[in-house]
């Protein structure tokens, strides 16, 4: 749960970052950067992937770069149902697109995001002696016979 407030957080300095350097792109207040960056979420979690997947040969063919136009279409689409933030044209999107995307992806790559988890949970206990899971039939064998 923390790590998807923090999450969250970021996304939300993310909107209010390309709200100040890009001059088409305009947030009222801290609320609506972070009403917008919760839609800005959601959608990415459920809409972009099925566009992805539509746009896939697209998406080869341009070796990737048209992601961004996936997500310029997005931001639009979020300023669309979200009142106090303005986005003037497509150009203006896009570059809003890709300082979210920057400040999002440096932000995933520092400190903040990371925690003591390995993969997907906590570490797995320290090995003494370089045992493995493995049973050795033979060695059992031996001492169950004998």
């Amino acid at each position: 749960m923390i790590r998807i407030i923090v999450r969250w957080l970021i996304i939300t300095v993310a909107v209010l970052v390309s709200a100040i350097i890009i001059p088409g792109i305009r947030v009222d207040s801290l609320t609506t950067g972070f009403i917008a960056a919760g839609l800005l979420g959601v959608i990415n979690a459920f809409i972009r992937p099925v566009l992805i997947i539509l746009t896939l040969p697209l998406n080869i063919l341009t070796l990737g770069l048209f992601s961004f136009v996936i997500n310029a279409f997005l931001l639009k689409l979020v300023a669309y149902f979200v009142t106090g933030l303005e986005v003037d044209g497509f150009l203006a999107a896009f570059l809003g697109a890709l300082v979210i995307s920057l400040v999002n992806w440096l932000a995933s790559g520092s400190f903040i995001i990371r925690t003591n988890t390995w993969p997907r949970g906590p570490q797995p206990p320290d090995r003494p002696n370089n045992k493995t899971d493995c049973i050795d039939l033979e060695q059992k064998g031996k001492d169950k016979w004998e």
